[in-house]
This record gives structure tokens, C-alpha cells and sequence, in this order.
């Protein structure tokens, strides 16, 4: 199996054993102790086992070789899987909206506690190893399902430090804060699912490959003397790369040989790129 999906495949185990962890910890605190921030905090942990899980299971589908049923491989699993990730966060943001502008409106019961502090910390902690962990395989081999993980767990270390801060100042006898917090941290998940949600839109719906990718193909295309004119490149996503079809002009004088084999070349030097799967050059003469 390639370095990508085995190192996709552990991030997705290491944030489903993490997040449930954190998970009952949250729920069990934010429970007793009245904290709305914490139980949102808990809400949110759920979505993320949920989004570890679609990461395991759409990195595996994506890991699948192509065959005679799909030519170019099952590489767009991993935005399919990561649209559901992206659905499931904004559904969890709007309940927890909900909930905390309510808890804002008629008041919190948040009871200031130790346990809370200790599940703050416990979280930052927990999450800041899963960010670091998933950074490092995303730097490797980026792909949306790890990007989406580690932005997910970045954000949480954040998220909670604030959640941290707001029961803190509950010894002041500041309560307010509660509700706030509960409020950032539900249009934060739903910002996250928004942009997600686009991304893997945009490849399922065939977006063409960025113009810094556009102009490298170029500089290589005008790097043959030979190519007289480049027409069209037209491109497709296949998983977190491209497929590119390129239509260039050469002399007609040239020999069917001549012309196949630097149509050769140029394709092996654009296939170095790389948001590059594949390359087919189109030869026309004039």
C-alpha cells in the first residue's frame, strides 16, 4: 500500500481512539457541572470521531488500485468521504448554535470545577498530539481527508483553550462567558464544514487545475523549441492529483516518430509535477 494511505489509515485510528476518549470525559464533566461550552466541547468531539472514521473508511476506498470498472482509480472517495465530514459539522453547529444562545438568553448554570480544568487540559493535550501527528503525514502526502483532520484538530486546541478560560472566570463570578464561548465554537465547526464542503464540491465537480500548475505546464510545453503553439489544457481532478490533456502544435514536416516521441518527453516532464497523475499529449501539425 502506498506511504500516503497507510499514513491516512493511522491518522484516522489514532483521532477515532482520541476523540472517544475525549468524548466521555467531556460529556461527563459538561454534564455534571452545567457547562454548555463543555458539552458543545463534547458535541464536538462526537463529530470528530465521526470524521476520523470517514477518514478511515475513505482513505481505504481511495487506496483501491484502478481496474477495468474505474480507470483512473477510486482516488475521489477521499471527497466524497470528506463532504459527509463536512455535512455532519455543520448540522452539529447549527444544534449547538441553538442551544448556546438559548443558555446566553436565560442564563448559564455553569459550576466552576477542577474536573473542568483537568478535561481542558487533558483535550489540549490529546489534540495538540493529533494536529502535530497529522501535520507531519499531511506535509508527506497532502490530501483533503488529512487536511481536514488536522485543521479539525488545530482548531480544537484552540476552541478549548478558550472553553479553558471561560471557567476560569467563573471564580470572578463571570458567567456569561459560558454561552459565548459555546456560541465561537459552533460558527467555528460550521466555518470549517463550509470550506471543507467546498473543496471536496469543486473536485467532485470536475474544477481544473490551479493556474500556478497551469503556468509550470506551460513553462515546460515552451521549454521544447520544437512547440510552435500550445492550444488547450484541459484537466480533471483523480483523487488529490490531476489528469491533464494537452493539445500542441509542431511542424508538420516533422516525422510520425519525431513528433510521438517529444509528445513523450514533454508528458514525462509534466508528470514530475506534482498535482500531476497523468499526462496526454495531443499532436496536431501545421
Amino acid at each position: 500500500m502506498d506511504k500516503k494511505f497507510i499514513l491516512t489509515k493511522r491518522a484516522g485510528i489514532y483521532g477515532i481512539i482520541g476523540n472517544i476518549f475525549l468524548l466521555i470525559i467531556k460529556a461527563i464533566v459538561g454534564l455534571i457541572s452545567h457547562s454548555q461550552a463543555m458539552i458543545a466541547d463534547s458535541f464536538n468531539s462526537a463529530g470528530d470521531i465521526f470524521a476520523s472514521l470517514m477518514t478511515f473508511i475513505g482513505n481505504k476506498i481511495a487506496s483501491v488500485p484502478n481496474d477495468n470498472d474505474h480507470n483512473l482509480g477510486h482516488g475521489k472517495a477521499e471527497y466524497i468521504f470528506s463532504m459527509f465530514i463536512s455535512i455532519s459539522m455543520i448540522l452539529v453547529a447549527s444544534k449547538l448554535l441553538y442551544d448556546s444562545v438559548l443558555t446566553l438568553i436565560l442564563g448559564s448554570e455553569l459550576t466552576f470545577s477542577w474536573f473542568l480544568v483537568g478535561v481542558c487540559i487533558a483535550t489540549i493535550v490529546t489534540k495538540l498530539f493529533l494536529f502535530l501527528y497529522t501535520k507531519h503525514a499531511y506535509q508527506k502526502h497532502p490530501n483533503i481527508l488529512l487536511e481536514a483532520n488536522m485543521k479539525d484538530h488545530r482548531n480544537d486546541c484552540i476552541v478549548t483553550s478558550f472553553t479553558l478560560f471561560s471557567i476560569l472566570l467563573t471564580l470572578a463570578n463571570i458567567y456569561w462567558v459560558d454561552g459565548i464561548v459555546g456560541i465561537g465554537i459552533s460558527i467555528w465547526i460550521c466555518y470549517v464544514g463550509i470550506t471543507i464542503f467546498i473543496e471536496s464540491y469543486n473536485v467532485l465537480m470536475d474544477i481544473s487545475v490551479d493556474d500556478k500548475t497551469k503556468n509550470l505546464i506551460l513553462e515546460i510545453a515552451h521549454s521544447f523549441p520544437e512547440i510552435k503553439k500550445v492550444e488547450e489544457i484541459i484537466s480533471t481532478p483523480v483523487g488529490d492529483k490531476y489528469l491533464v490533456f494537452l493539445t500542441i502544435y509542431l511542424d508538420g514536416n516533422l516525422s510520425t516518430f519525431e513528433s510521438h516521441q517529444l509528445a513523450d518527453y514533454l508528458e514525462n516532464g509534466i508528470n514530475k509535477l506534482d498535482k500531476i497523475y497523468k499526462t496526454i499529449v495531443h499532436v496536431h501539425p501545421i
